[in-house]
């Protein structure tokens, strides 16, 4: 398995000497390993998915051998990244996938390079990398595209303004003398909303049926949260998560599927839930505890 670098999110644009910014992408986080023999696709948290980017792998077969990439995989609709259609490619099965990838094509923005012709290139400086990212990339098109860089903040910070209305999150910030910071957050990301990550460690509801879900957000709001009530949508996902998990945690030692825990729910007093080993991600939207209960926005199965 491949350790991604992370980023630590920040409230404001960081204006310094030495900085390297790029948009952030509303997609799936996929590596690309292009070996002697063939293309492997990895998610963040190491599954493999190359069956279900087959547009993706055969694109990937123009990289010269011992080839890794670090990038997002997204899918655009309509003049912009749809992150709900590249939720549909990750989920089809091997024989869907293959029909998905004609109605809705998959392109790779590429951010970063590991490993260049079976030579580890994490340890030089991000803008030798993207010197060698752009060199490789550009000759080939798309899918497989270098995301935009810039040095310049005020260019940045226009495209912080603007491009929200193509998909873009926001903006990763690069040191331009940092190597790869594999498995740390050694980058730092700016995102336009109070969305943040929050570990999904549970849900209230039956596994058939999820009705909330128990939540616990970064640093300094450790204290577990309900969030508001699910839509159809995120119930069914939830339950597909719930599901899977339960089909490991057998797989391994005897787990029954009943509430383990109990959490205070704001206005509901202690409520039964049941806990989720290992915990899923969920993008929220919430101010501190005192407001009311988080709004979740959607499941991040990508991590």
């Amino acid at each position: 398995m491949i350790r991604v670098a992370l980023a630590a999110a920040v409230r404001d644009l960081p204006r310094a000497a030495g900085l390297a910014y790029e948009p952030k992408f509303d997609g799936h986080r996929l590596v690309v390993v292009r070996s002697a023999a063939e293309v492997t696709l990895q998610a963040r948290s190491g599954r493999i998915v190359t069956s279900a980017f087959p547009d993706l792998a055969a694109a990937a077969l123009q990289l010269p051998a011992g080839t890794v990439l670090d990038g997002e995989v997204v899918v655009w609709h309509a003049g912009r990244t749809d992150f709900a259609l590249v939720q549909r490619r990750a989920a089809a099965t091997a024989a869907r996938a293959a029909v998905l990838a004609q109605s809705l094509p998959a392109s790779y923005a590429a951010f970063d390079v590991l490993e260049l012709a079976g030579l580890d290139v994490r340890a030089r400086p991000y803008e030798r990398r993207r010197t060698l990212l752009v060199d490789l990339l550009l000759p080939l098109g798309p899918p497989l595209q270098p995301v935009p860089m810039t040095t310049d903040p005020e260019l940045a910070a226009t495209w912080y303004e603007t491009l929200p209305a193509s998909g873009i999150e926001g903006l990763v910030v690069k040191r331009l003398d940092q190597a790869y910071p594999a498995g740390r957050r050694g980058w730092q990301k700016l995102r336009h909303t109070d969305v943040r990550d929050a570990a999904v460690v549970g849900y209230t509801g039956t596994p058939r049926r999820p009705l909330a879900l128990v939540l616990v957000l970064p640093v300094g709001d450790q204290t577990p949260l309900v969030s508001s009530p699910l839509t159809a949508a995120l119930r069914r996902e939830v339950a597909e998560a719930a599901a899977a998990r339960g089909a490991a945690g057998r797989a391994a030692e005897p787990r029954a599927a009943e509430p383990r825990a109990t959490v205070t729910a704001i206005g509901l007093g202690e409520v039964p839930y049941r806990t989720l080993d290992p915990p899923l991600t969920a993008e929220v939207r919430h101010t501190s505890a005192r407001h009311p209960p988080p709004e979740v926005i959607r499941l991040r199965t990508d991590l």
